[in-house]
């Protein structure tokens, strides 16, 4: 079970920093990303972290936005700097086990679990 918290409502410039809590990674490997959903738009992948630390992010985040976690609290985080009206979206974190993060981490459809989300609102 995934659970994301840290949503909120920031002006542009702010931050904010989500976690997902996550049980039963233990000692397994795995993939865990966060992905946004604006209005109107696709779900679009944002980050992965792998259970060896290998991180990944898409290039509209990158230099503003880090993804980090806690094994000893199960626990996934994305701190995200300099926001923008354009970072407006639902985020939801995502889990895959047994594989680690490929290049193919942005899609969807490879990941069992998944949060229910968390608004992140970006005014300006």
């Amino acid at each position: 079970q995934l659970m994301e918290s840290g949503g909120g409502s920031v002006q542009t410039g702010g931050s904010l920093r989500l976690s997902c809590e996550a049980s039963g990674t233990g000692g397994r490997t795995y993939c865990m990303s966060w992905f946004r959903q604006a209005p109107g738009k696709e779900r679009e992948g944002v980050a992965a972290i792998n259970n060896q630390g290998t991180i990944t992010y898409a290039d509209s985040v990158k230099g503003r936005f880090t993804i980090s976690q806690d094994k000893a609290k199960d626990t996934l985080y994305l701190q995200m700097n300099t926001l923008e009206p354009e970072d407006t979206a639902i985020y939801y974190c995502a889990a895959r086990y047994l594989i680690a993060c490929a290049s193919n981490w942005l899609s969807q459809a490879i990941y069992a679990s998944w949060g229910q989300g968390t608004q992140v609102t970006v005014s300006s």
